[in-house]
């Protein structure tokens, strides 16, 4: 077995995200790191959209991300430190929109260690140097200059080490010109370590520690080291150092250090200053719980500063620093606004802030107004003691405040993030689709949803109108070539034409020299001003001063098929000849003298637009009934000759000539491509050959099932082609890429481009009656998603057998249920506290809901309507227990009817894994799914973590025992177990009478249930230890699985084993056989193994494609979605396995990471093709994929070909 890796969606969490002007602009970009991909955003500051500008894959784990300018330039540079063991300096080159690696400095050995460095980065603000950190002892300085043609230069690493000391973060401080200085709070362990009687380790100091990089010695010395909060977890650089113009300070330096409860500003021997983080009155919060700032951004303006902190519940505070010259007055902190938690906090100075979220879609804010003038409580360390330190080891008192909706901040842009997917479904539940969905549960808390994702782009409707008939063709035009907007609607109907004209509102016109009595077969705007009707009749040239020139056709004969440009027509009459037509430059249309006889009725016909200062386009393109297409040359030379021609399977519906940029083709020039429609709904892309006029790389494509329909487009300022069959398809240009994807709108019948003031890049279609102007917001989105809200995190989502209803089990640790919070409530009331209400009832999505001790939980059952995204019904569980699994059963013994079973705990604590008592839930499904009525509750002794319905009964996995379950009246009752799983039983899966059971730390093991004995055997199980976290069955033998370092593998049985098992009728033979290496009987052996970077979440055997062969599609917790396909031919497997050879040595990692090692992380690869890594073929430079191509005996459009086809055969996408 061979299997090709293809990511349908990349990762959509970001790590890390950092701001600068990376394009040397004025304008600033944000790169993120999403931990395998680095992206750039351009943040619009007229609008306050996000794009995406360019997407790199690394195939490499990104560790950390910081930014760098040198002194005196206007360009940043981005470092990155990564698991290759290597420093890497990227800029961005804006003219080839890529990442071009500037330096890369080897320091230690690959992968995540402890004690290599790439987990922190540090620079000095004035750009002069950069210090990398390993989480223990290593820490190298970096000297960043340049040289005399001003370009970078990186120079050799300086020692920062300290032996047995563990560093919890490092941060840059601003000294100006000084040498530069860098904090880094550590952790001494060598006492801890020697101690066995753990006195050592509750007395750890933690040490807040300045080095100082000697420019003139070269060499970093350690300053200063003082002891600091224990509980420090953040530092923050405060400004520095003095303005070259005058003698002011920019600020006081040092660092602000954020603790547990506290933020207390340090610098060398100077008076500290300490503040208490402001917390929610809320009156059920944990009050043992010490509150951390989890992120934390610094913006400097002319002569002032602040820095914004923001907590775990999502609060952002902001602290000011009142000073004067280096000496610190006061410490101030508010409450600002409340946002989402994020990983990573970035403001921009066209103000902007914009929101990394570790948990869902991530946000950029606006500032309405920076928080000077609210009444918010502000706390100041002059308020206290000694600047608040006059006991440091004791907390200063509790400062409280109220949360409220956003007042400084206003929401700008959302972008759609799917991380975390905890599990997922596909299915094909919507009426004429013909792909599945993927329904994935999504998000963390109060801010979970259920996303149906499908395939396709997002279309924003703006008009919506019905018209008096169902018109056959609709367009649109301008009045004169330089109108920046169309002027008129023009619809054709069987027995007429209607002209609307376009301005305040959209109404009907008569005067426009339009014939209206005649359907029309084409418009266009030619020349400097005039209009150009095409009708069965004949030709109407309307003037500008209204007159009318017309063209009639021969007695007895009609149009059938007209294609224009600004300057060209063609018309092809019903005796099969084509009629041509030129601009002159007095603006008079000429018949060329000779017409053209085609021998076969004209179906289909287009010609390209002028090209920029040229007087006509050489090429024209015509289908005939015979099953052909050929082009005919428009050149003086050679006017209507036939070029060249290519045969069809089914007779042209509609041609559309174009020119777009496709940089796997050509990177610098726009392609030109003959598209065909054909009438059994297949696309044909071909290549004409600007020199000659050859038609080469011909690519097919099934949109649907209705004959094809083309037109020509604009979208976002660039040619694409709009494609209608019985769905609606988009081929445009994106990162230089085509991209051909459906748009997720109603069937159109006809479509054309429109323009007005409101809608400058919209597109105009009609379905049936109804006339439809609508835009496509976002391009380069392959998913789209519709969100649906769940109150608690997600934990498994499970079908209905025959309603389209999903159920789904949520819980959430340190959160109340609601029964538990009104029971505290009552108790506070009875005390005779008074109980804030309106805190109670902040809305929790937005706020979050209040912490509460370890063991506490809250949890509900959720039957869902995946179509309507509606919740139909929740059950809320009470007594502080909490779902973990949940299974459709039909019980053999209550005739099949179907019931839900969840398992749940009570008082459960997760670490280590303990609870007071596991239940087994039993409801009867009443009302068609739609409710839930409970008959029982079963007790087990530990938590039920993997439910399946087994042959009329129920398979329970709970702790380390797998048990059979039957139903009772009173209880289920247990009917037989096995204890022998090593850790605890994660995942079941059956076929006949075989279960396949996911161990949490062992990985998958084959067991059977032999009923004559009633016995339940294990019978084969892996020969290494996995950390499984999803596992599918691919067939009766054969398992697929992932693991928590991101792995996924493919185990199977050996067919003998297999039978031999099967044949056993009682088990016996298993019974007395002797165990392998301390464990089964029997082992699997490893196919297939591949490191995917992202922790998978659920893996599913579907197929993506009407009709197309099943595929593995598998989820990651990052939002990741790829397949895994399996090949079909040993041709194809040696093919691709070679090109994946060639790009290992050609693309080489942005970060320096060796390709195969990054994809054998673990476990070596194999028989597993990196097929992201194949699509990078598309883009290199032409060079080197011709180099690629010869030695694979193809050409570059064959090897694009294939990969073209392995993706849209095995996804559609």
């Amino acid at each position: 077995m061979h299997l090709y890796n293809l990511t349908l969606q990349p990762p959509t969490a970001i790590s890390q995200a950092i701001v600068g002007n990376f394009s040397g602009v004025r304008q600033q970009e944000i790169i993120v790191s999403r931990g395998t991909r680095l992206e750039l955003l351009k943040p619009d500051s007229q609008t306050g959209k996000i794009a995406t500008v360019l997407a790199h894959d690394i195939f490499a784990s990104i560790r950390s991300l910081a930014t760098f300018r040198l002194t005196g330039g206007t360009k940043d540079y981005a470092i990155v430190g990564s698991d290759s063991g290597r420093l890497v300096i990227l800029e961005y080159d804006p003219k080839t929109n890529s990442f071009v690696k500037l330096h890369q400095e080897t320091y230690g050995k690959s992968g995540a260690r402890r004690i290599v460095p790439g987990q922190y980065l540090a620079t000095d603000p004035k750009g002069r140097s950069v210090m990398v950190s390993a989480m223990e002892k290593a820490k190298l300085v970096y000297i960043l200059n340049r040289d005399a043609a001003a370009n970078l230069t990186i120079s050799s690493p300086l020692e920062a080490h300290k032996s047995a000391a563990i560093i919890h973060h490092i941060v840059g401080l601003d000294v100006g010109f000084e040498n530069p200085m860098y904090a880094a709070l550590e952790v001494d362990y060598t006492e801890s370590d020697q101690d066995p009687t753990g006195e050592a380790f509750n007395n750890t100091e933690k040490m807040l520690t300045f080095y100082e990089l000697d420019l003139g010695l070269n060499h970093v010395v350690r300053k200063w080291s003082e002891p600091t909060d224990p509980r420090a977890n953040l530092l923050v650089q405060v400004p520095g150092g003095q303005l070259a113009s005058s003698e002011k300070f920019d600020g006081p330096s040092g660092v602000l250090v954020c603790c547990e409860d506290h933020v207390i500003y340090r610098h060398m021997d100077v008076s500290q200053h300490r503040v208490p983080i402001p917390r929610r009155k809320n009156p059920l919060e944990d009050t043992d719980r010490g509150l951390l700032i989890v992120a934390a951004v610094m913006h400097k303006m002319k002569g002032a500063f602040f820095f914004l902190l923001q907590s775990e519940e999502g609060d952002l505070y902001k602290v000011t620093i009142e000073h004067e010259d280096e000496e610190v007055r006061a410490v101030k902190i508010k409450y600002f606004d409340t946002v989402p938690v994020a990983s990573s906090l970035c403001i921009l100075k066209s103000g902007f802030l914009f929101v990394a979220s570790e948990f869902g879609n991530h946000y950029l804010y606006q500032f309405q107004k920076l928080g000077d003038d609210d009444n918010e409580a502000e706390y100041s360390s002059t308020s206290y003691k000694d600047f608040g330190m006059a006991t440091p080891n004791e907390p200063l008192p509790r400062a409280y405040f109220r949360p409220r909706p956003l007042e400084n901040l206003l929401l700008a842009d959302e972008m759609e993030s799917l991380d975390p997917i905890i599990d997922s479904k596909v299915a094909n539940l919507l009426p004429n689709s013909d792909s599945p969905q993927i329904f994935a549960l999504c998000g963390r808390g109060p801010r979970s949803s259920l996303r149906m994702l499908r395939h396709g782009l997002d279309v924003e409707e703006t008009v919506s109108s019905d018209l008096p008939g169902i018109p056959n063709a609709v367009w649109t035009t301008k009045i004169r070539e330089e109108d920046p907007y169309d002027s008129y609607i023009i619809l054709s109907f069987v027995n007429g034409t209607l002209v609307l004209s376009i301005g305040e509102t959209i109404e009907e016109v008569q005067d426009t020299g339009f014939l209206s009595s005649a359907p029309t077969l084409a418009v266009q705007q030619i020349g400097a001003d005039a209009l150009l009707q095409v009708h069965p009749q004949g030709i109407r040239h309307v003037l500008a001063d209204r007159r009318v020139n017309e063209w009639r056709v021969p007695q007895g004969k009609t149009i059938v098929c007209a294609t224009t440009n600004k300057r060209q027509v063609v018309v092809a009459l019903s005796s099969a000849e084509l009629v041509y037509f030129e601009l002159d430059l007095e603006g008079q249309l000429n018949e060329y003298q000779d017409r053209k006889a085609m021998g076969s009725t004209v179906m289909a016909m287009s010609v390209g637009e002028v090209p920029e200062g040229r007087q006509r386009t050489p090429y024209l393109a015509v289908g005939c009934e015979d099953q052909t297409v050929r082009i005919v040359s428009l050149d003086p030379e050679s006017t209507l000759e036939t070029i060249s021609l290519q045969a069809l399977t089914s007779p042209p519906s509609s041609i559309c000539i174009a020119d777009m940029l496709d940089a796997s083709i050509n990177k610098i020039h726009p392609t030109m491509f003959v598209n065909i429609g054909l009438q059994n709904g297949v696309l044909l892309r071909t290549v004409l050959d600007p020199m000659n006029g050859q038609l080469t790389d011909t690519r097919t494509r099934f949109l649907g099932t209705r004959p094809v329909r083309l037109v020509r487009v604009m979208v976002q300022k660039n040619p694409s082609i709009l494609a209608l069959s019985s769905r609606s398809w988009l081929n445009y240009t994106h990162q230089h890429l085509l991209h051909f994807t459906p748009l997720i709108f109603e069937n159109l019948d006809h479509a054309w481009s429109f323009s007005a003031e409101l809608c400058p890049e919209g597109l105009i279609g009609i379905a049936g009656s109804v006339l439809r102007i609508f835009q496509i917001p976002k391009l380069g989105m392959k998913l789209k998603g519709d969100a649906m809200p769940l109150s608690y995190t997600p934990r498994k989502l499970i079908s209905h057998p025959v309603h389209q209803l999903f159920y789904t089990i949520e819980s959430d640790h340190r959160v109340y249920g609601e029964d538990s919070k009104q029971k505290k409530l009552k108790q506070l009331e009875a005390r005779g506290q008074r109980v804030d209400r309106e805190m109670l009832d902040l809305p929790p999505e937005t706020f979050g809901r209040a912490k509460a001790p370890a063991g506490s939980w809250a949890s509900c059952i959720r039957i869902i309507d995946p179509v309507q995204a509606t919740t139909v019904n929740v059950v809320h569980l009470e007594d502080n227990e909490a779902a973990f699994s949940v299974a459709v059963v039909p019980f053999a013994a209550r005739d099949n009817e179907l019931h839900l079973v969840v398992g749940t705990a009570k008082d459960t604590f997760l670490s280590p894994r303990t609870c007071k008592s596991g239940f087994l839930r039993t409801y009867r499904i009443i009302e068609e799914g739609r409710g839930l009525e409970l008959l029982h509750k079963t007790e087990t002794d530990d938590v039920p973590l993997a439910l399946l319905a087994f042959q009329g009964r129920l398979a329970a996995g709970v702790g380390k025992a797998l048990r059979l379950y039957d139903m009772g009246k009173k209880k289920l009752l247990r009917k037989v177990e096995n204890k022998a799983f090593p850790s605890a039983i994660m995942t079941l899966n059956t076929q006949g009478s075989r279960l396949i059971v996911g161990d949490m730390q062992e990985s998958v093991f084959f067991a059977v249930y032999k009923s004559p004995e009633n016995r339940l055997l294990i019978f084969a199980d892996d020969v290494q230890p996995r950390w499984t976290t999803a596992v599918a069955m691919v067939d009766y033998t054969t398992v697929v699985a992932g693991d928590k370092f991101g792995n996924v593998f493919v185990n199977r049985l050996a067919i003998a084993d297999s039978t031999q098992v099967d044949d056993d009728p009682t088990g016996a033979g298993i019974l007395h056989e002797k165990g392998l290496f301390m464990g089964a009987p029997h082992k699997t052996k490893l196919l297939c193994h591949f490191h995917i970077g992202d922790i998978v979440t659920s893996i599913h055997k579907v197929s993506l494609v009407a009709g197309g062969r099943e595929v593995l599609l598998y989820t990651g917790l990052h939002g990741t979605i790829g397949i895994l396909v399996p090949f079909v031919s040993k041709e194809d497997v040696d093919f691709i396995s070679t090109l994946e050879q060639h790009m290992r040595t050609e693309h080489l990692s942005l970060v320096g990471r060796d390709h195969l090692s990054w994809r054998g992380y673990y476990v070596p690869v194999k028989a597993v093709v990196d097929g992201d890594l194949c699509e990078m073929f598309a883009r290199l430079p032409p060079q080197k994929q011709s180099t690629i191509a010869t030695e694979l005996d193809r050409t570059v459009g064959e090897v694009l070909k294939k990969l073209d086809q392995l993706r849209v055969t095995a996804s559609g996408f």
